[in-house]
């Protein structure tokens, strides 16, 4: 009977993550599988891939060095200022502010999602533009002020774009912090500044983690913002990507960057899990 009921568990929770599975298995699985054996290929004389066993696409990895260099710099700046701003709001709206109007601020975070990425950063284009910021400046004797085309009007769109998404994690972790503790602290005589060093911060840390690995590994990726911020003259990987596939059709090379792009994203991701799980002392579910 035990038998019987220990099969039937397992028969349930195998078809409950087979869809999920299955899932994986296609979209992501067999393609990066693809993108792995075209990454030892070669390129065809008319573009393309040609069946080759070569490591030579990841020795000539050197050639896109400024896409490399840009990312690895850009990436992580950018996941860091988006820290630094959304960590105040999180810690408002959800230590500070009222719950009557708590759903509507959090909602009014969730709002610029309503609107493509594209027409946010057409909209940063025209603010850094000519006609922009740039042209007031010059009304008042500043002139000669270029901000578009440059690594912080890059910067400026990743801050813009990601935001959201480094504000909600933390701001969940902050909302599940048990207020009690930050009134044991206060009883204890410690000032606001030491109880949130001590209690509030460490207990937090989940959350920042999660934001800080979701949009490192989401910029490491980004296309849009470089190519229409940076004017072509800042380089991300997606770029290089973009470049390899569709004009120079030299597959084996992107996919040998793609590759590379992968195992930089999982090593970023293991540290995330890891310093998690130093600092917790127990595993968070909610990086992976």
């Amino acid at each position: 009977m035990a038998f019987a009921m220990d099969t039937r568990k397992r028969l349930v929770t195998a078809a409950l993550v087979a869809p999920a599975a299955l899932w994986l298995l296609v979209f992501l699985v067999l393609p990066f599988i693809a993108i792995l054996v075209f990454s030892v290929g070669e390129r065809a004389p008319e573009g393309g891939y040609q069946a080759a066993f070569t490591f030579a696409q990841f020795a000539n990895l050197g050639s896109r060095a400024a896409a490399f260099r840009n990312t690895m710099m850009i990436a992580p700046l950018g996941a860091f200022v988006c820290l630094i701003v959304a960590y105040p709001v999180a810690y408002y709206l959800a230590i500070k502010a009222s719950a009557r109007y708590r759903l509507l601020l959090v909602s009014l975070v969730v709002v610029p999602f309503w609107t493509s990425l594209l027409v946010r950063t057409y909209a940063w284009m025209y603010i850094l533009g000519s006609r922009g910021i740039p042209n007031l400046l010059g009304m008042i004797g500043i002139e000669d002020v270029r901000l578009l085309n440059t690594p912080g009007a890059v910067l400026l769109g990743i801050v813009y774009g990601y935001l959201p998404l480094m504000i909600m994690p933390i701001y969940v972790s902050l909302e599940k912090l048990d207020r009690r503790l930050l009134e044991a602290s206060a009883d204890l005589g410690a000032r606001p500044v030491s109880t949130f060093f001590s209690v509030t911060l460490p207990l937090s840390l989940p959350g920042v983690m999660t934001g800080v690995a979701l949009v490192t590994i989401l910029l490491l990726g980004e296309y849009l913002i470089p190519q229409l911020l940076g004017g072509g003259k800042v380089f991300f990987i997606g770029n290089a990507l973009v470049d390899l596939f569709l004009q120079s059709r030299n597959w084996p090379f992107g996919s040998a960057i793609a590759v590379t792009l992968v195992a930089v994203v999982v090593v970023v991701l293991g540290v995330a899990m890891r310093i998690a799980f130093r600092v917790s002392g127990s595993r968070q579910v909610d990086l992976v």
